[in-house]
């Protein structure tokens, strides 16, 4: 079994969770007989890093690197290589990228799947053309492919209430984390207990919030705990900017980071928070809870599937609730190592990249018995 993987910005993953959920899969989709390439774009990582992975390839073709040609240039030049090159399924991955899952269907007879994600169209960095378009991949990603698999249950209700659509729902995972003593992050900058945010800085992660929220902090709590945020921008740089420009000197901006230092600030974090507006599930709330770490997240109902009664939660979007309840959290150490054995129970229990990994496999064998 030939399977092309499109539509996620590139391999080895350094920042992203589309690109984090490829690498995943592929990691154990290769020992089980499934023959991948990773489609990549040579502008997201090092054009000549290793694959590290047997039964798995990285093509790098060419993209038109701006904020709303990035995606689906790369995603047109990969499907024409990938149907030449034959792949028996051509996997598809995000919204926009799934508008042209039927081509490789009519044109070659290839089976494809999408994975949706999240509802791009709903994200602030978006103009009314662009969100235009990704609406019409939501609809795209139910009606082209072979499949349509979600990442969470609030999406799977999402299609089925909103187009009448049966979709496959496999969810993010975790792995065992890697506990590491601070070495690296000192290099950082990081000097005292810190709270941490790990994403890209784009308006639906919040972070203008969690800055706003910890600037209300009392000053006494301030002096204890620097803020650090674990992210860059994603084509949205007048956003992380203004950011940078407004956020008090304990906030330390760190830029991406991923493994070893990823590792570190997770170990280490006094409390993680992620204020989110919009997600499709959460990996980084995922791997805060498997290190188990507190995680106070916003209340919409990806996160509130994921974090169950063991995390707790602010109302989405109110600044006041949020620097409430870190208040409360931070003045509380039981109360946080209460949240986060919890949640490091719950998420090593119900969330598992070998069980993604293996179900997304099985539809692969569903559309080839076909």
């Amino acid at each position: 079994m030939r399977v092309a993987m499109i539509g996620q910005k590139g391999y080895p993953p350094v920042h992203g969770g589309i690109e984090k959920h490829v690498a995943e899969l592929v990691a154990r989709l290769a020992p089980a007989g499934v023959e991948v390439t990773i489609y990549s774009r040579p502008h997201y990582s090092d054009a000549h890093g290793p694959t590290l992975l047997a039964g798995v390839d990285v093509r790098r073709l060419a993209s038109i690197p701006t904020k709303h040609f990035d995606a689906i240039s790369h995603t047109v030049a990969c499907t024409v290589d990938a149907v030449w090159r034959g792949y028996d399924i051509l996997h598809y991955h995000a919204l926009g990228p799934g508008l042209l899952s039927g081509i490789p269907r009519w044109v070659a007879g290839r089976r494809t799947v999408v994975t949706v994600h999240g509802l791009d169209w709903q994200r602030e960095k978006w103009g009314r053309v662009a969100r235009g378009i990704l609406r019409l991949g939501e609809h795209a990603c139910v009606r082209l492919p072979d499949r349509t698999i979600v990442v969470s249950h609030a999406l799977q209700q999402h299609f089925r209430e909103r187009h009448g659509a049966e979709t496959v729902c496999i969810p993010n995972g975790v792995s065992q984390p890697v506990l590491r003593r601070p070495r690296l992050m000192s290099s950082l900058g990081v000097r005292k207990p810190y709270i941490l945010f790990v994403g890209r800085l784009v308006p639906e992660k919040g972070c203008h919030l969690l800055t706003g929220a910890y600037a209300s902090l009392p000053g006494e709590l301030r002096e204890r705990f620097s803020l650090v945020i674990a992210g860059d921008a994603g084509f949205t740089e007048r956003y992380a900017d203004q950011l940078r420009k407004t956020a008090g000197e304990e906030v330390l901006f760190t830029g991406f980071v991923h493994g070893e230092v990823l590792d570190e600030l997770y170990t280490n974090a006094e409390l993680v928070v992620l204020p989110s507006t919009l997600e499709g599930l959460s990996i980084a709330l995922l791997e805060g809870m498997s290190y188990g770490k507190c995680c106070l997240v916003s209340d919409i109902p990806p996160n509130t599937e994921a974090g169950g009664d063991c995390v707790p939660y602010f109302s989405s979007g109110d600044a006041r609730a949020l620097t409430n309840r870190m208040a409360e959290l931070l003045a509380a150490p039981a109360d946080r190592a209460r949240f986060g054995a919890a949640a490091r129970r719950r998420v090593l229990k119900a969330y598992s990249w070998q069980e993604a990994a293996d179900a997304t496999r099985n539809v692969y064998r569903t559309l080839m018995a076909r």
